[in-house]
């Protein structure tokens, strides 16, 4: 065979296989274009955790069971606490004088703080003044009925200019939490469209209690949109301070001035805190912390880590005192005192479920390049949780990417059991956003007590708008809600 002939050869193999890839590419990049308007449930591949597979589980197909739509708050009785809060653009002015356009409630950003008594019944009127993409109200941590979880396209149509829609739930929980849309989330939250929730003890509490919401407008951390200023609290006063990370990616916080103690996570008070000084407070994209301490004779300083961003308690009202550097990071995993919790890790759990983070090439949406994958799937083809009403469920969650994963899941709590094979052996710890690092792995439980179609996704907006997100649904549930449609639904 002469050599021309076997380049020939070599040449026609060679654009076979070229159109070979080029083939399996074009299929690749076909498949991964999601419609233009399409239900959630449509995709994924139903895990059942190793349990008995429901015998309801088609059910997840609009029409069929229970709709989301009816799984909704109280619809009767009068309201023990209502707030109208509307969505429109506006300029914000920060404390250190720049102008923001931001996306507000009620022209704020923060939106107005709202503080209910444990037990009230909540009704919250949303009103779409400007806004062309529309808006939702997520209720961050607080565990409501599905139907009021706010995620548009899964729970309800995203409210367009000049619509209102009400949501109304029990205020069951006690502790901090934060609102936000939930419709084109990674854009709206990060121009400012999110605010404070507080639910109180029924019994006024003595002392000091102040929220503080950290966001980074144009690249610099602000305080309730105050980059620095001082409050006068007289000494010998119990303070509690609420921490709120709105951001997308972790903050921490420094206490400087006064020993402390960690009272909550996420909404959930710890039991047996004891002081601790000098201690950094790493706090995940979405989560929150509790801290207090009794106000002495000097200036207290709360402040974002290495900036400027601080706010001062002192007995004269005077500015932040100066910061001093932490030798270490709080790990709620020893920290507090063991307390009974409803189970632990040698109780017998009724599905087990395994969620591996990692990054793999491919298409999403159509877009090439490294995608986020879950348990080796690009999203839409991540898995659906399948979990019974009553189920006791056990969840692994690792990360085998290069990022900070901060993971939220909707309308459930979880208790940490474990991370990287070391047990809890603090406080119980209960999270609904959990920070977890690269190349950690956490064993969480919950317990299935809230039927609905429930995100489960990065709390990294970012991440989450890239495909970072998956659901857990409850066997027999359904939504009528699409992705797209007419409302142009866009949950991230």
């Amino acid at each position: 065979m002469s050599k021309g002939l076997i380049g020939r050869i070599v040449a026609i193999v060679a654009v076979v296989l070229l159109l070979v890839v080029v083939a399996v590419l074009g299929k690749m990049w076909w498949d991964s274009r999601l419609p233009d308007t399409y239900n959630v449930m449509s995709y994924g591949t139903h895990d059942y955790g190793g349990g008995p597979e429901p015998f309801d589980h088609a059910g997840h197909d609009a029409g069929a069971g229970t709709s989301v739509a009816d799984l909704h708050g109280p619809s009767r009785g009068t309201p023990d606490a209502r707030f109208e809060l509307t969505a429109r653009s506006a300029d914000i002015h920060l404390s250190d004088g720049r102008v923001v356009h931001a996306l507000t409630f009620n022209g704020t950003s923060p939106g107005p703080e709202l503080r209910v008594r444990q037990g009230d019944l909540v009704e919250v009127v949303l009103h779409n003044a400007d806004i062309d993409e529309g808006v939702t109200i997520h209720w961050h941590g607080i565990d409501v009925p599905n139907a009021e979880d706010g995620v548009a396209g899964v729970t309800q149509n995203a409210v367009l200019p000049g619509e209102s829609y009400a949501y109304r739930f029990r205020a069951e929980q006690l502790g901090t939490f934060w609102y936000h849309t939930h419709q084109v989330s990674s854009k709206e939250v990060k121009r400012g469209r999110f605010g404070v929730v507080v639910i109180e003890p029924r019994e006024q509490q003595p002392g000091v209690d102040t929220a503080l919401a950290v966001h980074t407008f144009d690249g610099i951390p602000t305080l309730n949109a105050d980059a620095g200023s001082g409050r006068r609290v007289p000494a010998g006063t119990p303070v509690r301070v609420r921490l709120v990370n709105t951001d997308s990616f972790e903050q921490t916080f420094t206490i400087s001035g006064t020993p402390y103690r960690v009272l909550a996570i996420d909404g959930t008070d710890l039991h047996g805190p004891g002081d601790i000084e000098n201690v950094a407070l790493p706090i995940a994209a979405g989560g929150r912390i509790d801290v207090g301490y009794v106000q002495p004779s000097n200036g207290v300083r709360v402040a974002v880590e290495g900036t400027d961003t601080a706010i001062g308690f002192d007995p004269s009202g005077g500015p932040a005192p100066v910061e001093v550097p932490p030798t270490s990071d709080f790990d709620p995993l020893t920290y507090g005192t063991p307390a009974p919790t409803p189970f632990d890790a040698r109780s017998t759990f009724d599905r087990r479920f395994e969620m591996t983070i990692t990054r793999k090439p491919g298409f999403f949406d159509g877009s090439p390049g490294l995608q986020w994958a879950i348990n080796g799937g690009i999203y839409p083809d991540v898995p659906v949780f399948v979990v019974e009403d009553g189920d006791l469920v056990e969840v692994t969650i690792t990360n085998d990417s290069g990022g900070i994963h901060p993971m939220h899941l909707h309308g459930h709590h979880v208790l940490v059991l474990s991370r990287d094979g070391q047990p809890s052996t603090g406080s119980p710890w209960w999270s609904d956003t959990l920070n977890v690092q690269p190349g950690e792995s956490y064993v969480v439980a919950f317990r299935a007590d809230n039927p609905g179609i429930w995100m489960d996704h990065c709390h990294n907006l970012t991440h989450a708008s890239q495909g970072l997100t998956m659901h857990i649904a409850y066997a027999g549930v359904s939504t009528p809600y699409l992705v797209g449609d007419e409302p142009g639904n866009a949950p991230e």
